[in-house]
């Protein structure tokens, strides 16, 4: 048992720690100190939902149904272009969010929906929580605690980076940062936008 968690948070920390459109947006959040800790919980809770679906199932229906991943592919690549156009402008704009009176004025149930929208619509959450760390674990002596470690890695990364950002924000609110955090994002976004659209 305790080798399967063991297993399930080191695969899923090797991969969640790798910088992508989730973890960019929990650290803009966090440095907005916008809802951020709301955003680190439903971040967790969306990758132990799909860990665990991928380790008792959703794993062998996604690679029998490429369909379902060309919409979720085409769905996100249109996301990721829409959010990393609007960081771009941001960034591009005189004043950075620090003087832009941007802190805080989203609700939290539109910062929660955009999270929902950057986790759900990136096929890539898809191909690393479900097919790749879903389909280990069910090759597992204990799956569920596989499930559990995986999702504690989860947890222990986007508290970390929610904390230690917002803590880091008074150090960083001047507009050429908030800038270049913006710029990181878009660049990160249309990236990852642009490897779902073009053929591998």
């Amino acid at each position: 048992m305790w080798q399967s968690y063991l297993n399930g948070l080191l695969v899923a920390a090797g991969l969640i720690i790798a910088i992508g459109a989730q973890n960019a947006f929990v650290l803009a959040q966090s440095l907005r100190r916008e809802h951020h800790l709301a955003v680190a919980a439903l971040c967790v809770l969306c990758d132990a939902v799909l860990v665990s679906a991928g380790v008792f199932g959703l794993a062998r229906v996604l690679a029998e149904n490429p369909t379902l991943l060309a919409v979720a592919r085409w769905g996100g690549a249109v996301f990721l272009i829409w959010y990393g156009l609007k960081a771009l402008l941001r960034a591009l704009a005189p004043q950075g969010m620090a003087q832009t009176g941007e802190t805080g004025s989203r609700s939290r149930r539109a910062v929660l929906l955009a999270a929902l929208a950057v986790t759900l619509l990136n096929p890539h959450v898809y191909l690393d929580t479900v097919l790749l760390i879903g389909s280990l674990g069910a090759q597992q002596d204990a799956p569920g605690a596989y499930a559990m470690g995986a999702a504690s890695a989860s947890l222990l990364w986007f508290f970390t980076l929610a904390f230690g950002a917002a803590w880091l924000a008074p150090w960083l609110a001047r507009p050429t940062t908030w800038r270049l955090v913006d710029l990181m994002v878009a660049v990160m976004m249309l990236g990852m936008a642009s490897q779902l659209i073009l053929p591998a």
